[in-house]
């Protein structure tokens, strides 16, 4: 049976067993898990070991800490007999008997996985969605501009009527009608 050995920092090793044709053990914090890891490091569900052709991976389920081999975080690690990694603070140590590696060696050999990590990016949003988005910040941008002019001519015009007011004693809305609406009359009272 393969054998996994949890060993939490300032703890004693604590050894795992399980039978060669186990298809998954979860390992994380919560309950649920197969191997329940008490350690604050690892997250509640933090990784599962998964049995591939040849061997065994260790997969990161996206956990806060990940999964790390030789201090490098890798979203998938291929097991091999004396391999160990870490998952948080909390070293994991996998071996397998000369007898499990044979058998495990008469499958199709487990190859170095070529994945690497790419850095994380929002999908891109379809183009009616991402128009709409235009459309929608573009207009209540409009509308603030807008509304700002419409602020501002208002305090320009209170600002030259009291102005005039106080230094003509008249009007300043009777005096730009008088100005820019009524007809002069001329000398003989027409045009």
């Amino acid at each position: 049976m393969p054998r996994v050995t949890i060993t939490i920092p300032e703890k004693n090793p604590q050894p795992y067993r399980f039978q060669l044709d186990r298809e998954m053990v979860r390992l994380g914090r919560g309950s649920s898990n197969d191997i329940v890891i008490d350690c604050g490091s690892v997250s509640v569900s933090h990784a599962e070991m998964r049995r591939i052709d040849g061997g065994y991976e260790l997969r990161d389920l996206d956990s806060t800490n990940g999964i790390k081999l030789d201090g490098e975080r890798m979203p998938v690690i291929a097991l091999r007999s004396g391999l160990s990694v870490k998952l948080g603070d909390v070293a994991f140590d996998f071996q397998l008997s000369d007898e499990e590696h044979e058998v495990l060696g008469r499958e199709k050999p487990a190859e170095p996985s070529p994945v690497s990590r790419e850095p994380e990016q929002a999908p891109e949003k379809p183009v009616q969605e991402r128009r709409r988005e235009i459309k929608n910040h573009g207009g209540s941008g409009f509308g603030s501009i807008l509304w700002f002019l419409i602020l501002a001519a208002t305090a320009f015009c209170i600002g030259m009527a009291v102005r005039f007011g106080n230094e003509t004693g008249g009007s300043w809305i009777n005096a730009v009608k008088i100005r820019f609406f009524e007809a002069p009359a001329g000398p003989n009272g027409k045009d």
